[in-house]
């Protein structure tokens, strides 16, 4: 099973092999249908940590670029998908919450990744549900720890919404731009590997601007 699941990695982040994919299994709207379900899977399903994410949306810029797929109808159908996941989630979190935390860890489930969610949702409050969609696991259980935490569920999709249009069109836009240039063909994985970097940098400015906040004035 590892060994498909890792196959299955490659082929939703690899061009050509994407690009296979919807022409062979998945054609027409069933190629929208079943990107969007990843995208909703990785949230909705807590299925974040075995789903590429990222990478996914870098690819299928990529590929829209080709022309395998409709750049504005596959970026509304992300997005959709992801509001949804995460919708989903936070009613897993706010009805299930308390059994989901009792469960003991197994290969899949490690309490440790709700415990980093939860201190972050402690950090940042609601604007976690923005921060962590660029960051892998965290954005997986952050509309889960909303709902355990019963945030205001105005206020949850209010920045869901934020957190999918500042997240899907972002990565999905660079790699529709980029994704043919020689360069990029030839060095993919690396230019895969800087988008994630990039894709940090928002999350770590606002982290070294509350920590200056939090430091107390000197006595004068």
């Amino acid at each position: 099973m590892i060994a498909q699941l890792l196959d299955l990695f490659r082929a939703l982040t690899t061009p050509e092999r994407l690009i296979g994919l919807l022409v062979t299994v998945f054609g027409g709207w069933q190629g929208y249908a079943f990107l969007g379900a990843i995208l909703f899977a990785e949230t909705g399903l807590l299925m974040g940590f075995i789903l590429p994410g990222d990478s996914l949306l870098f690819t299928i810029g990529v590929v829209a670029g080709a022309g395998a797929l409709n750049v504005v109808a596959i970026v509304a159908v992300l997005m959709i998908s992801v509001f949804l996941g995460d919708n989903l989630g936070y009613w897993l979190g706010r009805k299930t919450g308390i059994r989901i935390f009792s469960r003991p860890d197994s290969r899949l489930f490690k309490h440790e990744h709700l415990s980093r969610t939860q201190h972050f949702y402690e950090k940042h409050g609601g604007k976690m549900l923005v921060y962590a969609r660029f960051i892998p696991i965290v954005r997986t259980f952050a509309p889960f720890v909303a709902g355990v935490g019963r945030m205001h569920y105005p206020r949850f999709i209010t920045y869901s919404f934020l957190g999918a249009l500042a997240w899907v069109p972002v990565l999905t836009l660079i790699g529709y731009a980029i994704g043919d240039l020689p360069i990029v063909r030839a060095n993919f994985e690396k230019f895969v590997l800087g988008v994630i970097a990039l894709s940090f940098v928002p999350v770590a400015v606002e982290t070294l601007r509350a920590r200056r906040r939090r430091v107390p004035e000197p006595f004068r």
